[in-house]
């Protein structure tokens, strides 16, 4: 059985996406030449952790680079804290992934046809390899835990299902079919399969990956002892399947992402933090006692938020935070009352959030313009998100075209915001009473600001008691009839101060060994020698190795260490 897949692209060409250059490809980790240095002290370490307990890091996506970087760093750390990690990478053996993205980097009619390994998975696999074997950590690929009869059986089980039945679909106890809808709508970037012609074929192809991920995983773990498991996301294909797998044999993990702040990211135990987030009991928070040190650590911090300052993770270039020209093209109205809406990313809001009021924000914006028709002395604005057009995965359904299809004639008191409009998210904010999310993160700065919002869909605010969020339709509806509204109370600005806090500082972990590139991959390892990243050389690196080894709770204690961004520090 072949169990690596040959570089067919010498210079690591990610398909119809361009050349994985050599430039870019020298911002990933050399770890072969940054170990040589301390070859001695390297082995020792992995001698000793080897009776360790053992933890398997699936990065398994190795485009996927910054993943690659992160967690090659991790491995490291949690070697030189006496775990046996070892790596599991994908080499071509899927057929459909959270790497492919339609026009970006194949072409559906490609991904359709099963030629996924023809156009991407060699550049794929060589950028994975080249991150993570400079370490001389055990590596195990797809290709050598899988049959060709476990590709065949995968296939035809894909196609067995009703095409209507497949979002549904579950095998052995594992929701395949929720991961593969979410994974289709991430490839298509959109929130609904509708107007996709190749929509089943592709759906498919991440049903029957899904399928070939749980058993290479099952194979995996019947045949050796896995103590812990960490990796990125947790949802999508395949790490939405790897997450549910571990998480049915009971094998403790952690998953991350990168958070707004610069050099931070966000660790969960058990599932992703889109979830975790939600969930997160309000005692982590709701007693903490910010000086003015930590008040002014915060206001600082919230107010690098306006232009992305002091984040690795912003949507506007330039924001346009005088509102005058934004009135004057809008023709807004000062003089009358504003109710502002704040969407998401139609793809992303359907894979992140568990919607409650509603069931998509579609739904709860038609509810909301109507409210507004027949209100014509309220004026609401629509703020379309950014990221539709300028995130990591543009959007290909734009928000402005779906709620025309199922409005038609939108009323004169309605302003739409484009995503390229310059105009601050935060100065709009300001002038709306109150303002209203389905499950943007802005919700938690715009409480924190002291403004009424309303929470309709699984914005982290929810359940926190500093936003008010209705459980339905019709107690929404009921809501609308008192808009516009006073502000909130000053013990509700109080507790969504203490929980932005939480959430920005304290969830928000540092991890100033990486520094951002302004390129892909977007960040890159940055210190001088191994003695960096051993137990007790930094409060960020340890809460999370401790995190993963000894299920610690994932939270930095700011108002001990400090935000670790000098730039933050209150004067």
């Amino acid at each position: 059985m072949i169990n690596v897949l040959p570089d067919r692209t010498a210079a690591l060409n990610f398909g119809e996406a361009g050349p994985f250059t050599p430039e870019r490809r020298d911002l990933l980790p050399d770890w072969r030449n940054i170990l040589r240095r301390e070859s001695r002290a390297w082995a020792l370490a992995r001698a000793e952790a080897a009776g360790g307990p053992r933890v398997l890091i699936p990065t398994l996506v190795g485009g996927l680079a910054h993943a690659g970087v992160v967690e090659s760093l991790l491995a490291v750390a949690l070697t030189l804290r006496g775990a046996a990690v070892e790596f599991l990478l994908c080499d071509g053996a899927l057929g459909a992934c959270q790497l492919a993205l339609h026009g970006a980097t194949v072409s559906a009619e490609r991904l359709a046809a099963g030629e996924l390994d023809r156009v991407l998975c060699g550049a794929c696999h060589s950028v994975g390899v080249q991150t993570l074997e400079g370490l001389g950590l055990p590596m195990h690929r797809l290709s050598g835990l899988l049959e060709p009869s476990d590709r065949r059986a995968a296939e035809a089980e894909a196609a067995s299902v009703p095409y209507a039945e497949i979002a549904g679909y579950t095998r052995g106890g594992l929701p395949l079919g929720e991961h593969a809808l979410a994974g289709t709508l991430r490839f298509f970037a959109v929130g609904t399969l509708d107007d996709e012609p190749l929509a089943a074929p592709v759906l498919r192809r991440y049903l029957a990956a899904g399928r070939l991920t749980a058993r290479a995983l099952r194979r995996l773990l019947a045949g050796r002892r896995i103590d812990r498991s960490a990796f990125h996301h947790g949802i999508y294909v395949p790490q939405g399947v790897v997450r549910a797998v571990l998480a049915g044999a009971g094998v403790p993990l952690v998953t991350w992402n990168p958070a707004y702040r610069r050099s931070c990211f966000v660790f969960s135990h058990g599932d992703t933090y889109h979830h975790t987030m939600l969930d997160e009991p309000v005692g982590a928070w709701e007693q903490l006692v910010l000086d003015s040190d930590d008040r002014a650590t915060l206001a600082s911090y919230l107010s690098s938020r306006l232009d992305g300052a002091r984040d690795w993770i912003w949507y506007h270039e330039s924001p346009e935070s005088d509102l005058d020209s934004f009135v004057a093209r809008s023709g807004l109205d000062l003089d009358r009352p504003v109710v502002g809406a704040f969407s998401n990313v139609m793809w992303d809001a359907r894979l992140h959030f568990r919607s409650s009021a509603y069931s998509d924000q579609i739904d709860w914006l038609v509810d909301t313009v109507a409210w507004a028709g027949a209100r014509p002395e309220v004026q609401l604005v629509i703020r379309v998100h950014p990221a539709e057009i300028r995130g990591t995965v543009p959007s290909r359904q734009r928000l402005v075209d779906v709620l025309r299809d199922r409005i038609g004639r939108l009323p004169r008191n309605l302003v739409l915001v484009a995503p390229d409009d310059p105009v601050s998210s935060y100065a709009l904010a300001a002038l709306c009473a109150p303002v209203l999310v389905f499950g943007t993160k802005a919700a938690i700065e715009f409480a924190a600001a002291g403004l009424d919002v309303v929470t309709v869909g699984d914005a982290w605010t929810r359940g926190k008691r500093v936003t008010r969020d209705p459980g339905g339709p019709s107690e929404y509806r009921k809501l609308l009839l008192s808009l516009p509204s006073a502000a909130p109370s000053a013990s509700r600005i109080e507790r969504a101060r203490r929980y932005a806090y939480h959430v920005f500082l304290r969830r928000m972990i540092p991890l100033p060994m990486f520094t951002s590139t302004g390129d892909d991959p977007p960040l890159r390892v940055a210190f001088e020698t191994l003695d960096a990243l051993r137990p007790g050389r930094d409060p960020g690196l340890d809460v999370v190795c401790d995190g993963i080894l000894h299920g610690r709770p994932f939270v930095y204690d700011a108002q001990r260490y400090g935000p670790a961004d000098g730039h933050l520090l209150a004067l």
